[in-house]
């Protein structure tokens, strides 16, 4: 077996999105372009108070359901970074990959199965964002004040009727592999198992969700 193939058998098959937040969405965008080449394309609007940018994954070259999420608060918006809890946003001194979203065949017995298990997904709530055209896409997720506190968990996300952004006309990066470090490699690979997530995992002394991706600058690490 190809280390290029050992690598890909890293990308989850349920990957949505994997999420790049930043205090400030225009540095976030501009830090994505000068690692990779390419420039996210803008996204839209959320009603929490964040916009984002997107770009698009490839494997082997080939459009999939995954895409990159740079997102930060919305710079047309009242909230200021400080006051917005998304990803973490308030908290961040600058941009950094935040977490994943994982598109189960169904939400509502993934996130029942977790927590069975003891890890709570938070609950499903529904969210929309309004694109640059105008047009509103709405979608559910898994969150919520008693979701797991932990980065490496990824919540859950149904689209329902809306397109998937990844497979829309927006730039792409080739996905080669994912890996995510953890202070508790073996309790994640268990939670991990819960949620169908399969992906490599490493013991570390902090937690890092790193894409190994491939663009005009080559391949390059986003973490």
């Amino acid at each position: 077996m190809s280390d290029t193939t050992t690598q890909r058998r890293t990308i989850p098959a349920d990957l949505d999105h994997v999420v790049f937040a930043g205090p400030v969405l225009a540095d976030a965008i501009d830090a994505v372009e000068r690692l990779t080449g390419v420039r996210a394309a803008p996204g839209g609007k959320h009603p929490t108070g964040t916009a984002n940018a997107l770009i698009a994954f490839t494997i082997d070259g080939e459009r999939v359901p995954h895409y990159l999420e740079v997102i930060g608060p919305d710079p047309e918006g009242e909230r200021a970074a400080g006051e917005i809890d998304t990803f973490a946003i308030k908290h961040r001194s600058g941009p950094a990959v935040a977490t994943f979203a994982i598109h189960p065949s169904d939400i509502v017995a993934t996130a029942q199965r977790a927590a069975d298990a003891g890890v709570d997904l938070g609950e499903i709530l529904p969210l929309s964002r309004r694109t640059p055209s105008g047009e509103l896409l709405e979608w559910r997720l898994t969150r919520g004040e008693r979701r797991d506190p932990d980065p490496a968990i990824p919540f859950l996300i149904d689209w329902g009727t809306t397109a998937q952004p990844g497979l829309g006309d927006i730039p792409t990066l080739e996905l080669l592999a994912v890996r995510v470090e953890h202070p508790d490699a073996s309790a994640l690979t268990e939670k991990y198992a819960l949620l169908g997530v399969e992906t490599e995992v490493v013991q570390a002394d902090a937690f890092a969700l790193v894409l190994t991706v491939a663009g005009p600058e080559g391949p390059v690490e986003l973490r």
